[in-house]
Formats: structure tokens, C-alpha cells, sequence
């Protein structure tokens, strides 16, 4: 650790933003903010054994933080050099509905590129702010390609999504908020990509509030900041794989690694199931749609990843989640805590087996969600049949006891999930 508990590394390097960047920006992006105060979770509290604070950035206008630095960027061309030849960005989601509002609010005209698969409810609200969208490449990497092409060719404005001291001082603003919104804050948890919102928010905390710890939170397949940490630079990952496509970043960028290491105090990560997890909590207990990318924070704070008993301030940065993913999420997340079994189970192929297992899963007071009884196509010997049941549970713990409740009753049972 570097001073005062930060992360080794240089205290200035050239293009780091100060506290006068990010209150320009406040000053300039505030009108076009909705507030987003911030609430207390009794729930999640519980949980985690310390006091949460969810920031709700998926609140925010476009459903992210992004419109922050976006709109900090964009309005600041529009100023100088009229409309122009407009601006052009490549995203597969937060970040192009960002630009495209941005744009739309400051009279620009937007391009954006988009991923072939990118989820369609992103890429038309990006097209209801008033952008060209175009699909381009398999990922995000080759949209962003195409995208600096396009400002290449044309002269419009490549506007990235986290690379510039503009980005960086207007997602910066989420950290002024909290800084004056959570007076007893001891940590606050950034979800972690490219890491624009990271640099922003512990450089606002090092000026305001320097006894507030900061902490960048990671997937653990994507964890680019980790890895730029760890070597001293930034390097690139081979792939990246995680469900919180939001921060599904290969490599962040100098000018954010130089923030991380000079204000930030830690950069943990977490697992796809710990992730799951958090985005069902949100649902159930904080009443919040959040998408994988911003309920890492959460994770982190679930998983006793963030160490010390202070009020923790976890920000939700975005929650524009594909309801086919949603659904999906819910279903691993479930899983992922125990909250209900798939089994396997072997019968004899005579009248009367299914009763006995039925009668003695209802014997047990558990709620059979559903059950498949399969015959033929089975590689089982003739005088035999496979059922997989699916049965609510309480928690890991009580999976394991019915499994155990099951094999004791002579059932020959496999756990699926």
C-alpha cells in the first residue's frame, strides 16, 4: 500500500484529473442529472453484517452513470466546435445510450456502433435517444474499431468510454454525491471495468474525504485492473468471461491505472455465482433491477471480500438488463444459493415408483416445481426409468439434506444442480 493506504504508484502523471475537473463537470452535467440519493438496505445489511448504502446509478438517466462523463465530453465539443461532423462511439450497451443522449441533449449528431448479437432492447433505446446505430463485428472490441474508423473517415468524434480526463471528471461526480450524501461512508464499492467510474469516484473521495476507503470490484473473468495491478502496467487479457458484460473490459488504460494506483485501495474480484447471487438480493430485497456489471459491488460485499464493519456504500452502476438475461440471471443466481435442486433419480420401471417418490418428497414438505419422466432415449437398462425433479430448497444446507433425506429412503439420486 501507497500512502495513506492507497495503492503503490505515482501520485501525478500526465492527464490525471484534480477535484477542480470534477467539480467543472458537476457544474456542467448537474442539470441534465436525475438525482439518485442514496438508500439504506436493512436486508442486505443483515447480510453482510455491516451497514450497506446502495448509490442507485441504474436509476440515472439512460439507465447508467455514463451519461455523466458522456455528457461532460460531448457538450464541451459542441461548445467549441458547433455541430460538426457529430460524434461516434462503439458499445454494446451503457455507454452508447450515454453518447447518444449526450448528443441528443447538446443539438450533435451520433453514430454508434453496436455488436451483430448486441441485446435489442439496448440497441433500440440507444436508437430512442436519437442515434444511428450500426451493427458491426462479433464483440464489442471490433465495434469499437469500426467506430474509430468511422471518426477516421468522416471527422466526427471517436468519444470512448472511459479513456479521457473528461470521461474520467464526469463519472467523478458519482463520488462528490456520496462524498456529501453518506457522512459515516468507511468504504465505497465501484464496479470495476475499464475503470473510468473507479479513477472518477477515488479521486473525488482523496480530495473530500480522505478517511473514506475506495475499492474497485471486479468479475473474476474479466479482471483487467487486477492484472494491470499485479504487472506494474496495463496488459491485455487473452478473453474475458463473465456474465456482467458491462464491465467486460480486456485492457483498461494508462490514464486510469495511473488514478487506481495513486487514490485506490484495493481491487478485488468476484465469481459468476457470487454475481448471480447479488443481482437476485437486489430483486428481492432492495426492490432493484440491476444488471450483473452494477450489482458487483454488492457481491463483493456479500462474499466478505471487503474487509472492516464501517458503512459500506455500494454504487448500482447501471440496470439495463435484457429480460431474457434477466430470467436466466434469476434462474443461476436461485441455484447458485440453494434455493432450489435438480435431481436425478432412478426407478424401476414398475406402477407405483413415481407415488413412492412423490409421497416422499411430500412427506418432506418440499414444493416440486416440476418433474420429467423419461423412458425412452435413456441409457438405462429396460426395466428402468429416469426422473429429474426440480424441488425448492432453503439454502445449500438443506440441499444437502435432502439428498441425503432421499438416499436414506432406498432412492438412487444425482445431483444435477
Amino acid at each position: 500500500m501507497g500512502p495513506h493506504g492507497r495503492l503503490p504508484g505515482t501520485r501525478y502523471r500526465r492527464g490525471v484529473i484534480g477535484l477542480r475537473d470534477i467539480r467543472d463537470a458537476r457544474a456542467r452535467v448537474g442539470p441534465v442529472l436525475r438525482p439518485t440519493p442514496p438508500d439504506r438496505s436493512d436486508s442486505l445489511s443483515r447480510l453482510a453484517g455491516r451497514r450497506v448504502v446502495l448509490k442507485p446509478e441504474h436509476l440515472q438517466r439512460t439507465g447508467s452513470y455514463k451519461i455523466r462523463g458522456a455528457y461532460n465530453l460531448v457538450s464541451r465539443l459542441a461548445a467549441q466546435n458547433g455541430q460538426g461532423p457529430g460524434v461516434v462511439a462503439g458499445s454494446a450497451g451503457n455507454h452508447a445510450q450515454g453518447v447518444a443522449l449526450a448528443a441528443s441533449l447538446t443539438g450533435l449528431t451520433a453514430t454508434i456502433f453496436m455488436p451483430t448479437n448486441a441485446p435489442l432492447p439496448k440497441v433500440e433505446a440507444t436508437r430512442s435517444y436519437g442515434a444511428t446505430v450500426r451493427l458491426e463485428g462479433a464483440g464489442v472490441y471490433e465495434a469499437i474499431a469500426a467506430a474509430q474508423e468511422h471518426a477516421r473517415s468522416t471527422g466526427a468524434t471517436y468519444v470512448p468510454p472511459f479513456d479521457d480526463p473528461l470521461i474520467v471528471a464526469g463519472q467523478g461526480t458519482v463520488g462528490l454525491e456520496v462524498g456529501e450524501e453518506v457522512d459515516d461512508a468507511s468504504v465505497v464499492v465501484v464496479p470495476t471495468g475499464g475503470g473510468g467510474l473507479l479513477s472518477g469516484v477515488a479521486t473525488a473521495l482523496a480530495h473530500t474525504r480522505r478517511d473514506v476507503r475506495v475499492v474497485g470490484v471486479q468479475a473474476a473473468g474479466a479482471a483487467a485492473m487486477r492484472a494491470a495491478l499485479d504487472a506494474g502496467h496495463c496488459v491485455c487479457l487473452d478473453q474475458v468471461a463473465t456474465m456482467a458484460d458491462g464491465i467486460a473490459v480486456r485492457q483498461v488504460s494508462d490514464l486510469t491505472l495511473a488514478h487506481v494506483r495513486a487514490y485506490v485501495d484495493d481491487v478485488v474480484t468476484v465469481t459468476e455465482e457470487e454475481i448471480s447471487q447479488a443481482v437476485v438480493l437486489l430483486l428481492e430485497r432492495a426492490k432493484a433491477v440491476v444488471e450483473p456489471a452494477g450489482a458487483v459491488g454488492v457481491a463483493a460485499l456479500l462474499a466478505g471480500k471487503i474487509p472492516g464493519t464501517g458503512t459500506a456504500v455500494a454504487i448500482l452502476s447501471g440496470g439495463n438488463v435484457d429480460p431474457l438475461l434477466l430470467i436466466r440471471l434469476i434462474d443461476h443466481g436461485l441455484s447458485a444459493a440453494g434455493r432450489y435442486l435438480v435431481l436425478r433419480i432412478v426407478l424401476d420401471d414398475r406402477p407405483g415408483s413415481l407415488a413412492l417418490l412423490t409421497g416422499a418428497v411430500a412427506a418432506m414438505g418440499l414444493n416440486v416445481l416440476s418433474v420429467e419422466h423419461h423412458r425412452s432415449g435413456v441409457a438405462l437398462p429396460v426395466e428402468e426409468v429416469e426422473v429429474l425433479m426440480t424441488v425448492e430448497t432453503r439454502d445449500p444446507s438443506h440441499r444437502d439434506e435432502v439428498v441425503r433425506d432421499l438416499r436414506q429412503a432406498g432412492f438412487r439420486v444425482e445431483l444435477v444442480r
